[in-house]
C-alpha cells in the first residue's frame, strides 16, 4: 500500500505536466483539477517555437555535449578499467584504491578548481568544459567497467597473447564486445548525467544560442512565466527523450546493474 502511495505521489505532478501541456491558458489552474483535457490543445508545442525561436538550437547543444559526454565516460572507463583489472603491474591495487577514495569527495568541490582550469585555457563561453573532463574518467563509472571485466575469464587474455596479440588488440577485439551489458549501462548513466545537467551550462555557458535544454528551460520561464501551459509543453518535450532511453534500454541497464555487482546479491 505504502508503495502504491509513493508511486502515486511521484506520478501526479508529471501527469499533470503532461495535461497541462494540452490546456489553454484559462484552464490551467481550474479547480478541481481536469487531468484530461476535453479538447487538447496540440498547438502549445509549435507555439513554443514560435515564442522562442532558439528552443531548437538548445536541443542541438544538448545532443552535442551529451553525445560527447557519453563518449568519452565509456572510452576512458574501458581504456582504465582494462588496465585495473586484466594488466598486473605494481601498485595496481593501491590505485584502484585511490581511485574509489575520490567517491567520497563531494563534485561541488572541484568546481572552482575546474572553472580555474578552464579559464587559464580560455574555454569559459564554449562547450568544452561541459564534456572534456568525461574524456578523462569518472571514479563510479571505472569502478563499473573493472567489476565487470573482472567476472572475465583470464583464459581470454591468455590465448590471445599465445596468437601475438597485444594489449589494445585484446581490448578492443575481445573484451570491449563481452562488456556490451557494462557499456550500455555507463552510457545510459553517462547520457542522463549530460543531459540533465544544468550547473555545468550555468557556470561556462553565457551566450543564449549556447544554452542547453536545461539552461533554456528556464530562460524560457523567466520570459514566459506567466505562460504556463507553453512552459508545461517546453517541459515536456525536455523530457521527451529521457523517457524514450528508459522504455527503450530499461532491459539492458538492468541487465548491466546486476552484472556488474550493484544489484546487491
Amino acid at each position: 500500500m505504502i508503495c502504491w502511495v509513493l508511486g502515486i505521489s511521484f506520478l501526479l505532478p508529471l501527469v499533470w505536466m503532461f495535461s497541462t501541456a494540452l490546456k489553454p491558458p484559462g484552464l490551467v489552474f481550474e479547480t478541481p483539477i481536469r487531468w484530461i483535457p476535453e479538447n487538447p490543445r496540440w498547438y502549445n508545442y509549435p507555439q513554443v517555437f514560435e515564442k522562442l525561436p532558439l528552443f531548437s538550437r538548445f536541443f542541438v547543444n544538448t545532443f552535442y555535449v551529451t553525445l560527447m559526454g557519453a563518449s568519452g565516460c565509456v572510452l576512458s572507463s574501458l581504456l582504465v578499467g582494462f588496465g585495473l583489472s586484466r594488466i598486473n603491474w605494481p601498485g595496481r591495487n593501491a590505485v584502484f584504491g585511490m581511485l574509489i577514495a575520490t567517491l567520497m569527495l563531494p563534485g561541488v568541490v572541484t568546481i572552482i578548481p575546474l572553472y580555474i582550469i578552464f579559464r587559464y585555457a580560455q574555454l569559459v563561453g564554449t562547450f568544452y568544459p561541459l564534456w572534456i573532463p568525461a574524456w578523462f574518467g569518472y571514479a563510479f563509472y571505472i569502478f563499473l567497467m573493472r567489476q565487470y571485466m573482472m567476472t572475465l575469464p583470464r583464459e581470454l587474455d591468455e590465448a590471445a597473447r599465445m596468437d601475438g596479440a597485444a594489449n589494445f588488440r585484446i581490448l578492443w577485439q575481445i573484451i570491449t564486445p563481452l562488456c556490451s551489458p557494462a557499456i550500455a549501462t555507463i552510457a545510459i548513466f553517462a547520457f542522463l548525467q549530460h543531459y540533465n545537467d544544468f550547473l555545468g551550462p550555468l557556470l561556462y555557458i553565457s551566450a543564449n544560442e549556447m544554452f542547453t535544454l536545461q539552461l533554456g528551460l528556464l530562460w524560457f520561464q523567466g520570459r514566459f512565466g506567466n505562460f504556463w501551459h507553453l512552459v508545461m509543453a517546453a517541459s515536456v518535450m525536455t523530457i521527451v527523450p529521457v523517457l524514450v532511453l528508459f522504455f527503450t534500454a530499461q532491459k539492458r541497464f538492468v541487465q548491466g546493474i546486476q552484472l556488474t555487482g550493484l544489484a546487491g546479491r
